[in-house]
């Protein structure tokens, strides 16, 4: 059965401070409270290692997963009447469906400090509904920016984990992401760079004609305009760059591990481009019918899979071919994904009624497939 809506979280703290004046009167001071550990979050479990999540959706039923690579258990937890699409900004999933989009929270991320990181769960569930369809999320732990063709909504990160869906405001833009405890916002080609309650601060001087869904990597944000790939960096004062397209531009957006700063996309040729944001450069990789694509990470491979269902990787730096595997059912309905963590890719394989577990540094050695009872239409990983 469905795990139950979530609740709103409500925290109060009882009279501590009260309790003491009503103490027997033996003159002994009461103890000092527990310091709160670094790193504490309210109502989560905090754990020593990342805990991946898979999210799949079923087309034809509606019904949503939860599946743990680890246990190889599945979880129902959500059902969404013609499941379309489905995007993560690395907690929260954002499900398209026939009338609106459905957001799910996998109880499962990761709080990124720099030099250090903290991994947490907590009881995943349903939050609530927003108007639109076809989402592409991306956020930062304050807010959490929805980018579509149709509208651009940026939502509370913390109202969400409190099982709320609350927009920080109207944003009249093309595509938009947080970064640098701000916004930065593309209007009529312009990219304006504002303050977290919407005000406009100062606009950059590279504009970006016709965004697609932007990114974040730790080299900085990247939008993928009509003439190439502007990056933009810096804390404080924040610098432009554009990086031109070596022929035609990208459709679809770029896919990749979430952060790293080598990214992979589809070209509107059907070339696969790998852009290195490092060195600032564009490759063409010698791949033809791909339809679905992602990089893993600097000096690692990147990642196709063609329609006839063989995936392959390829060397970053030169774009040589080192393995390739025979992997998923040739099928009608949505095209397969690959989803990439720190150690393996996923891949949804729906004729097969089956995720493929790929060790990608390891010559594409299949190391596990999950046989489902269902089809994963459409899958996202959540936990970073």
């Amino acid at each position: 059965m469905p795990i139950g809506t979530r609740a709103r979280v409500a925290a109060a703290a009882a009279g501590c401070a009260l309790l003491a004046s009503c103490s027997s009167g033996s003159g002994t001071p009461p103890a000092e409270a527990e310091p709160t550990p670094h790193g504490y979050v309210e109502g989560a479990e905090e754990t020593a290692e990342a805990q991946w999540r898979l999210v799949i959706a079923e087309a034809g039923t509606g019904e949503v997963h939860l599946f743990d690579p680890v246990t190889e258990e599945s979880t129902e937890i959500a059902t969404v009447d013609g499941v379309q699409a489905a995007g993560t900004d690395g907690r929260f999933v954002y499900i398209t469906g026939a009338s609106g989009t459905q957001v799910v929270d996998s109880g499962v991320w990761t709080v990124d400090h720099g030099d250090h990181v903290h991994y947490y769960k907590t009881e995943p569930g349903t939050v609530g509904a927003i108007d639109g369809t076809g989402f592409t999320p991306v956020g930062d732990p304050a807010v959490t920016v929805l980018n579509s063709a149709q509208a651009v909504v940026p939502l509370d990160r913390v109202a969400l984990e409190a099982g709320e869906i609350a927009p920080t405001g109207d944003l009249q833009a093309q595509a938009a992401l947080a970064y640098d405890q701000r916004l930065l916002a593309v209007v009529d080609g312009a990219v304006q760079v504002l303050g977290r309650d919407g005000t406009l601060e100062s606009e950059l001087a590279e504009p970006c004609l016709e965004p697609q869904t932007p990114t974040i990597t730790r080299r900085g944000a990247v939008f993928a305009c009509q003439d190439g790939a502007l990056l933009i960096s810096g804390e404080g004062d924040l610098i432009a760059e554009k990086i031109p397209y070596p022929d035609a531009g990208i459709d679809g957006g770029f896919h990749h591990r979430p952060g790293t700063a080598l990214l992979a996309a589809r070209s509107q040729t059907g070339a696969v481009l790998v852009l290195d944001l490092k060195e600032r450069q564009w490759r063409e990789l010698e791949v033809q019918h791909a339809v679905a694509v992602s990089a893993t990470g600097e000096d690692s491979p990147v990642l196709v899979l063609t329609e006839d269902g063989v995936l392959q990787s390829f060397d970053p730096a030169t774009g040589a071919e080192l393995a390739r595997i025979e992997l998923t059912t040739t099928t009608g309905g949505a095209p397969p994904t690959i989803q990439v963590d720190t150690a393996r890719a996923y891949v949804n394989d729906p004729g097969g009624t089956a995720v493929h577990e790929i060790d990608y540094r390891d010559d594409l050695r299949l190391a596990r497939t999950f046989d489902l009872d269902f089809r994963p239409d459409y899958m996202v990983e959540t936990g970073w």
